[in-house]
């Protein structure tokens, strides 16, 4: 950086009568590029202090067209400045005005945002609400990962908000323990805790199934085979592989199970060591 100011200045007081005229464009275009980022940081103060994720679809929608009228007048001389920075203001009252609607309307507020949709209830994942959002199964479990859980049956509710950020209440019995808890569950006696050693430890679930596809790296790694597969439908009376949603298995032989349409069931594979 210090290199490119000492060639300016050596140009300066090299051609002090044409240097101006001869680095005219680029002084315009370092003037305009901060006039139009200064116009453009203001505009995103007065939207308001979103994160990326938290944005509503509108507002990103937004944004998406801002940061391109932004390049018009920094990349183009020719064009006037107020071609660029009218429309950036058009925007900004557009969408505060937009903003006192929808709050003061829920109808339009749930047609411009939409509204929460359940996608994990206690009977388990709801196919039809995870298939109108356009989530595949993978999607919904890199998500949950991503709330801390590894199975879905540590899941009470699992909620798409309206940002598309997913969030997860978990199951009385794998939500975390708190000092309210232990004196409700002593009622003031004194009680004594599971020896570490007689509780399995915990392994992450491998998805051998998703949507009715066989995932035949997964199933490798789990060292099953398809004739496996065969068993654990057959103990869930399930004929066809299409109509299953899920089936996972972790280290320690759980199955997670639920078709396309009906509740989950989670049961102990019996017939090999599963390694994952």
């Amino acid at each position: 950086m210090p290199k490119i100011w000492a060639f300016f200045i050596f140009n300066y007081f090299l051609n002090k009568k044409n240097f101006f005229e001869q680095y005219k464009d680029m002084f315009t275009l370092f003037v305009r590029a901060v006039l139009v980022y200064t116009i453009v940081l203001i505009v995103f103060r007065l939207m308001g202090k979103r994160q990326l994720g938290q944005m509503q679809p509108f507002e990103l929608v937004l944004t998406l067209i801002i940061a391109d009228l932004a390049t018009i007048p920094m990349a183009e001389s020719s064009v006037p400045i107020l071609h660029g920075v009218i429309p950036l203001l058009t925007l900004v009252t557009v969408h505060y005005f937009l903003t006192i609607i929808t709050k003061k309307s829920d109808v339009l507020n749930r047609f411009i945002s939409g509204k929460p949709i359940i996608v994990i209830n206690p009977k388990g994942v709801d196919y039809n609400a995870i298939k109108s959002l356009n989530i595949s199964v993978d999607d919904l479990f890199e998500a949950i990962r991503g709330n801390g859980f590894f199975s879905l049956d540590e899941i009470q509710y699992a909620i798409v908000e309206t940002n598309g950020t997913i969030n997860v209440l978990s199951k009385n019995d794998f939500s975390p323990v708190t000092l309210g808890n232990l004196k409700e569950i002593s009622n003031g006696n004194s009680f004594k805790l599971k020896n570490i050693s007689e509780i399995d430890a915990p392994t992450i679930p491998i998805t051998l199934i998703a949507e009715g596809k066989i995932n035949k790296n997964n199933l490798k790694a789990a060292s099953l085979e398809e004739n496996d597969i065969k068993k654990i439908l057959e103990k869930t009376k399930t004929k066809n592989i299409k109509n299953v949603l899920i089936l996972t298995i972790d280290g320690n032989g759980k199955v997670y199970f639920q078709a396309k349409k009906g509740n989950y069931q989670t049961f102990t594979y019996p017939y090999s060591k599963v390694v994952i």
